[in-house]
């Protein structure tokens, strides 16, 4: 498969599901903190970052693959996107492997905290804050904690950026005919 090969119906379909996913890995995060009362460790933060990044890159493919730009920038730009969510993946092995103490996490954890601007402020919010441990998993869901499913969620997205980096530009629109074929 040449990274010159045209592009279509895949790298679009590819782009928008890496944007939609993306937010909704923000989405459910940023609701456990401040809906749930989860506070994030420093690689909790660290594990977002690569899910920040992906979107402005899905809406640039997603536009790019829209406007049939060159192919072979829009297939690199799919490699790199898979080597950044790759990269949130490895900080989500790294945690979820102290969690279970595989391994030792890092010595300098702990939560984000805002910022205040008074010192009576700084004395409650002191007084309220909670100090969080990367090697702890605050929550776990089928033995899973916010780490490793992170670990889960980024792997299916990195196999889509893969998918939008080599498969061929009509490979959907021949799976969904398959698909479509076989229920009808």
């Amino acid at each position: 498969m040449a990274l010159t090969q045209s592009t279509g119906t895949t790298q679009k379909l590819a782009a928008l599901l890496l944007l939609l996913g993306a937010i909704a890995l923000l989405a459910g995060a940023l609701g456990f903190q401040h809906i749930g009362g989860y506070v994030p460790c420093k690689l909790c933060l660290a594990q977002r970052e690569p899910h920040y990044a992906m979107i402005p890159f899905s809406l640039a493919l997603l536009f790019a693959a829209w406007r049939q730009w060159p192919a072979t920038l829009i297939r690199i730009t799919f490699l790199a996107l898979a080597a950044v969510i790759l990269y949130g993946a490895g900080i989500g092995v790294y945690q979820a492997g102290a969690e279970w103490d595989f391994w030792l996490g890092p010595n300098d954890c702990g939560g984000g905290v805002a910022i205040t601007e008074s010192a009576t402020d700084l004395l409650a919010q002191i007084n309220k804050t909670k100090i969080v441990s990367c090697n702890t998993a605050s929550w776990r869901m089928f033995g899973l904690s916010f780490a490793g499913w992170n670990v889960v969620a980024s792997s299916i997205l990195a196999v889509i950026a893969l998918i939008g980096a080599l498969a061929p530009a009509l490979y959907a629109d021949r799976l969904l005919e398959k698909v479509i074929k076989k229920n009808a």
